[in-house]
């Protein structure tokens, strides 16, 4: 959004009328679109998980470092190739007060695999021949096949044993929160879980405010109405919220990478060396800089450094001479040396949305100097998105969010992992991908997979498969009252847990934001009309009093997906 339009926006929310007041001990959480369902068995974006994460629990669970943790499960044996016991905790209990139980995981696993639930979670759960539960603390699981991704698929949220068929959304879980009240394009209302082990949330309620406009989230935050928001605003909003005393700005290094992506099947494309020239043509430090006033690292592979199997590698520096070196010998020569004649045209797709038109400019004007004339279209999110899975591209760029074992390169890069068995849309194929991939998908022992897994990601570095921009920091906007919270490097909510707000008055608009800074661009701030600020920033009425719930969705009208929601294809995806 430009700076005019902030002003406008600025001058109508600026100063609004006082928002309701959330309970001393509650905090409000915007997202900027809905979650698609809070059913583990169903959901599919990354903001499914983020509630899945307060909501239900699992077997096990991610570390920073993407290795598979205890939840559910106290501990787990591989007693041989293709057979896995976990023995559970035996002091988590469903919302409703039963407890969690070995039956209660068989159940959930066998709905997840019936096709007729058409759950998005069977493919991943395809090598799993038959779970067992021998007593109610003890789960076995028999694989078809030895397969070492397969730890992943055991982050799969539990269900009560009878809910777990059930063709509705079911969301009764063992997570440290519950569904009060659920309305779609509004809010979701959680309340504390009371049979969570350790005892409940402090936070109550926790509200989550679906606000899809990026600029009404910051002027809550300013505002007070929303205390905390994860997907982080443009860099020039950073800068402004900081500068208000009741807000923290915390950054810290991010997993989710940013990546240019090919298409083989263009016979420019489809060479090596042209590949490598666009990678060199690029100055990853400037379009950090530029895009996202520094708050990422450049990347040099889809693995962070916080990643297990992380392997450094050399991060290609911009070089123009030896692109243009490279496009010369590749059969593309300048047809008019310094003149306006190209040597070849592409084209670009890229969403509408500011950040990502940005970056196609930059990515423009840096392939211009080497002699690539590039077209940049620009599209609604699920229209781009659609024309990618679709193999309908010759260059976009994409991002990974929430990458967990490395078996991803395998869904990427294997010759076979077409959409919709995968995500290798730019039809790249390697016999010595495929080789590398396949193995590290057979072998169990971790010391050996990292040892395969470094040998892919320089196959990767050197067939230029996709091109690595960076990896992007995690930036929080929180009240300077939310205590005991710490973000993840992936954006997932389970430090909401332990969390708390500290004593103090309750969160609520100021009745004016006279002597608070300007939004960048806006005018001094003016009186707006109560009512039609109320309209435009904040949903209608007040938090119920917290109830138990099994339903989800009202049924409102208003806000379908936001056009912006991560890819369903997961790992969750964004534009």
């Amino acid at each position: 959004m430009g700076l005019a339009a902030l002003a406008a926006l600025s001058a109508m929310l600026a100063a609004a009328c006082g928002e309701a007041p959330v309970p001393p001990a509650g905090l409000v959480l915007a997202l900027r679109s809905d979650p698609h369902s809070l059913d583990p068995r169903l959901g599919v974006d990354a903001n499914d998980a983020r509630l899945a994460d307060l909501l239900h629990i699992a077997l096990t669970r991610p570390d920073a470092a993407a290795r598979r943790r205890p939840e559910l499960a106290a501990s787990w044996e591989v007693r041989d190739p293709l057979t896995i016991v976990f023995r559970l905790r035996s002091d988590f209990h469903f919302a409703d007060g039963a407890r969690v139980e070995a039956n209660d995981v068989r159940a959930t696993y066998r709905a997840v695999l019936d096709p007729a639930l058409a759950s998005p979670k069977r493919a991943a759960l395809a090598v799993l021949s038959s779970i067992d539960a021998p007593d109610p603390t003890t789960v076995v699981m028999h694989l078809r096949e030895p397969f070492a991704p397969f730890l992943d698929a055991t982050g799969l949220g539990i269900l009560p044993a009878a809910r777990a068929r059930d063709r509705g959304e079911v969301t009764v879980g063992a997570g440290p929160f519950r569904v009060v009240r659920a309305e779609r394009g509004e809010r979701i209302v959680l309340e504390p879980n009371p049979g969570y082990p350790g005892g409940p949330p402090a936070l109550h309620p926790l509200v989550v405010r679906i606000v899809p406009d990026e600029v009404v989230q910051v002027l809550e935050l300013a505002r007070g109405g929303v205390q905390l928001i994860e997907d982080a605003p443009e860099p020039e909003m950073v800068d402004w919220l900081a500068r208000y005393p009741h807000l923290i700005v915390r950054r810290s290094p991010g997993t989710s990478v940013h990546y240019l992506a090919f298409n083989f099947r263009d016979p420019h494309l489809a060479r090596r060396r042209v590949r490598e020239a666009i990678a060199l043509a690029l100055d990853r430090d400037a379009l950090v800089r530029f895009i996202l006033g520094g708050a990422a690292r450049p990347a040099s592979g889809l693995l962070a450094p916080e990643h297990w199997a992380y392997t450094p590698l050399p991060t290609r520096r911009r070089d123009l001479a030896r692109a243009r070196r490279l496009l010369d010998r590749a059969g593309y020569p300048d047809p008019d040396g310094a003149g306006p004649l190209p040597r070849f045209r592409l084209i670009y797709k890229t969403s509408n949305q500011p950040g990502r038109r940005r970056l196609a400019e930059a990515i423009q004007a840096a392939l211009a100097q080497v002699g690539i004339a590039l077209e940049v279209r620009t599209y609604e999110w699920g229209t781009l998105f659609a024309d990618v899975r679709s193999g309908n591209f010759q260059l976009c760029a994409l991002a990974w969010v929430g990458i967990g074992d490395p078996d991803l390169y395998y869904l990427a890069f294997h010759s076979t992992m077409h959409p919709p068995a995968g995500y290798n849309r730019g039809g790249y194929a390697s016999r010595v991908m495929d080789r590398l991939t396949e193995s590290g998908r057979r072998e169990l022992d971790l010391e050996r997979r990292r040892v395969i897994y470094a040998r892919v990601q320089r196959r990767a570095a050197r067939d230029l498969p996709v091109v690595p921009l960076w990896w992007e920091d995690r930036i929080v906007v929180q009240s300077r009252r939310l205590r005991g919270f710490e973000p993840s490097p992936d954006g997932d909510l389970h430090g909401l847990t332990r969390a708390w707000m500290e004593a103090g008055e309750a969160a609520r608009a100021p009745d004016g934001l006279s002597g608070t800074p300007s939004l960048p661009g806006a005018a001094s701030p003016r009186l707006a009309r109560p009512e039609r600020a109320e309209r435009a920033s904040r949903p209608r009425g007040e938090p119920p009093a917290p109830r138990a719930a099994t339903g989800v969705w009202g049924h409102r009208k208003r806000a379908a997906r936001a056009k912006h929601a991560r890819a369903l294809d997961g790992p969750p995806e964004e534009e």
